[in-house]
């Protein structure tokens, strides 16, 4: 059966189901653009937004941008149209990241995308203590498969490989904490105070979540050497579970593949009952990040280290309303 010409208020929807997606600091650096003659949404980098100390080559906008693009294509196909994707369409314009075209309708197949799409209001990052609970083996061969249907890999590391991680994160947090322009940017998207309460962007104080008074978890710690009233601190896990997210290569196309799995992964994991947490500290110096991937492996280059387990969810933080990022021609 045809769906009817795609409208504002469709879009409108869609894009805010889109930006639920994470972001680092959660900047929120996309655009869209509904062409509406064509029946058609763009995918655009917003470069104002991106971290020049932190994320120099722009990999994690497009990780971002990327999961973006998975919300986008779940919302699309829950709403019964089949999403039409083409990655990087003209190499003349590099904030061009998407074009997604929603004239047709769900193809037959979609449903697991469609089945994921409650746990995109749901999903939050959790940077609260997990259980030291095992994450059953179906589980994870499932968060495995989704990052395959992505075109990415997933890989549970070795508890060799384990130590190594957390021993890179630890090096990094070092780096960082000397590193003006990094802490810079993280000063940039943090805040705090009355800030928080009206904030649209950023990473709130309402979501630091504690100081971790013991464990291993890697949880970035966004408060740095600021007081947050009534922040306490907590015992994270001593064995947290992580999941190492790659690719085989590793340019733009890569990279935005890398996020879409990424959110598939985080979504199915979330209606799987899992928290989740993102943690890139060791990927985000070139040296570490190449130290980060399993040599027993055939994962060509890490994108994200997933950290996963039962606890709190952590709560929504704030996004940009749609009319900040929606533009029609």
């Amino acid at each position: 059966m045809p769906v009817p010409p795609l409208d504002l208020t469709s879009v409108t929807a869609l894009v805010a189901d889109a930006t639920t997606a994470p972001s680092m600091h959660n900047a929120q650096p996309w655009r869209f653009l509904f062409l509406s003659d064509s029946g058609t949404v763009q995918l655009r980098a917003d470069l104002e937004r991106g971290m020049p100390g932190t994320d120099p080559d722009n990999r994690a906008l497009h990780l971002g941008c990327g999961a973006a693009l998975l919300n986008l294509r779940v919302a699309a196909v829950h709403a019964g149209r089949q999403p039409d994707v083409r990655l990087l369409p003209d190499a003349a314009d590099p904030t061009l990241l998407a074009d997604v075209r929603l004239t047709e309708p769900a193809k037959a197949g979609s449903d697991a995308l469609a089945r994921l799409y409650p746990a995109i209001r749901r999903r939050h990052t959790s940077r609260w203590p997990f259980e030291d609970t095992e994450i059953p083996e179906d589980l994870r061969a499932s968060l495995v498969e989704a990052a395959r249907l992505e075109g990415a890999q997933l890989l549970f590391p070795s508890a060799w490989h384990m130590g190594e991680l957390q021993e890179l994160v630890h090096d990094a947090e070092g780096r960082d904490a000397v590193d003006i322009a990094r802490q810079e940017d993280m000063a940039r998207w943090t805040r705090l105070g009355e800030d928080a309460d009206t904030a649209t962007e950023g990473v709130p104080e309402y979501a630091f979540g504690p100081r971790v008074r013991q464990g291993d978890a890697p949880v970035r710690d966004f408060a740095g050497r600021s007081v947050v009233a009534g922040r306490g601190s907590a015992a994270f896990e001593r064995h947290p579970h992580l999941a190492l997210l790659g690719t085989a290569q590793d340019r733009r196309r890569d990279w935005l593949t890398a996020g879409q799995a990424m959110e598939r992964v985080l979504l199915l994991a979330t209606l799987g009952g899992l928290a989740t947490s993102l943690t890139s500290h060791a990927l985000e110096w070139p040296d570490l990040r190449r130290l980060a991937r399993d040599p027993r492996s055939a994962m060509g280059h890490v994108q994200m280290v997933l950290r996963l387990g039962y606890g709190p969810h952590g709560p929504a933080t704030p996004r940009r309303p749609v009319s900040d990022v929606l533009d029609v021609a």
